[in-house]
């Protein structure tokens, strides 16, 4: 059923392949990456090799990588997991320098630092990179294939949402959880203990959407704010976290000035705070910032070349995302209730940044008007005006 699921990346990346001769597909570990590169790979009209790092007879082959990669100069050639040889990057930028073709790699990874950093540092202007995210809205619940709820519920990784049952589903984001932890931090090269990161993972999981305080957070589970810091780091390098900065401006009024924190997949948080279903989510305190966290995902990658960030202000004046672009500014503001309605502080904040475009999104079917300048939408419909 996976393979059969349109990825929206995928003309994006074949683009890619058509501008540069690297391209790199980034992203959390089991969200889709290989699948995509083999569908990549089928519809090449060129010669292809997959090699997948993980499997020791394809590591074997590149024991000599230059002399391998020279010999297959004429295929498009992937390399998943590409952290574990973080060597080969050299080797790739004196093949690229020798000849420059559009297309010749295809590099999957699963976000180390040094990944990053190879990659940055030894093909900078050529290499192009993309982020896969796990299914996002537009890819899953217009076609049938998830609801919004059992997407919100289950999050997007495609083992998860794609299960039978919610049991189902819960039981493999368990297991994600624990082999993240135990197998996948420490090859990404990362020291941090499996019991510690699973404290903090869940710390963070209750702290969902709320800005972040280092030195309270590090009291919390017995650490140094700069522990805390470097937590983050690890989770916000591998996908699992986002730090949304808040909006600096020149207003006359005390700002927010620390980031919001989002453990980036709703399915995820839910296992960790064992919220199987849609009733027990409902029941709990996370319920509000999960669909907060939920929508700023969507939107974030529905919305490419926009900035994002939140606003609020010591007195409680405060928009859970603003987009910007140019000198165009969009408010959103996240509300899990059938019939969302907004404080006074929102309405304050959009006078104060002359924002005349402003969306509450909320679990509804039909949109409608909160005023001039403000329009309660369902998910999808703001999804499809902002992409």
């Amino acid at each position: 059923m996976r393979e059969s699921l349109f990825r929206q990346l995928t003309t994006a990346v074949e683009r890619d392949l058509r501008q540069f001769p690297v391209v790199a597909l980034l992203g959390p570990r089991q969200c889709g990456k290989t699948t995509l590169a083999r569908v990549l790979v089928e519809r090449s009209s060129r010669r292809t090799l997959f090699l997948d790092l993980e499997k020791p007879s394809d590591l074997a082959m590149l024991r000599d990588p230059e002399a391998f990669l020279r010999r297959h100069a004429d295929a498009l050639v992937c390399l998943d997991e590409i952290q574990r040889s973080p060597e080969i990057f050299r080797v790739l930028r004196v093949l690229v320098d020798e000849d420059r073709r559009a297309g010749r790699f295809l590099i999957l990874g699963s976000a180390s630092p040094e990944l990053l950093r190879q990659s940055s540092e030894s093909l900078a202007g050529r290499i192009a990179q993309r982020e896969l995210t796990p299914f996002l809205w537009s890819e899953v619940v217009p076609s049938g294939r998830a609801t919004e709820d059992s997407l919100w519920l289950r999050g997007g990784f495609p083992d998860s949402v794609l299960a039978d049952d919610d049991a189902s589903s819960l039981r493999w984001r368990e297991e994600f959880i624990r082999t993240f932890l135990e197998r996948d931090l420490p090859q990404l090269g990362f020291r941090v203990p499996a019991p510690t990161m699973r404290r903090f993972w869940n710390m963070c999981a209750h702290l969902q959407g709320q800005v972040v305080n280092l030195s309270a957070l590090g009291r919390a589970i017995d650490t140094t704010h700069t522990a805390v810091r470097h937590y983050l780091d690890i989770l916000e390098q591998t996908y699992v976290l986002r730090s949304l900065p808040p909006l600096v401006a020149n207003l006359g009024k005390r700002l927010v000035k620390s980031p919001k924190v989002y453990l980036r997949d709703t399915g995820l948080v839910h296992a960790m705070l064992g919220l199987g279903t849609l009733d027990a989510l409902a029941g709990h305190p996370v319920f509000g910032a999960s669909w907060e966290a939920f929508v700023v995902e969507q939107v974030l990658a529905s919305a490419p070349g926009w900035s994002a960030c939140y606003y609020r202000t010591a007195a409680g004046e405060e928009l859970d995302l603003v987009l910007q672009k140019h000198d165009k500014r969009i408010a959103i503001e996240c509300k899990a209730s059938s019939a969302p309605a907004v404080s006074r502080g929102f309405w304050t904040a959009l006078k104060d940044l002359k924002i005349t475009q402003a969306y509450v999104v909320a679990p509804i079917r039909d949109a409608f008007a909160l005023g001039d300048r403000a329009e309660a939408v369902p998910l999808g419909e703001l999804l499809r005006r902002i992409s």
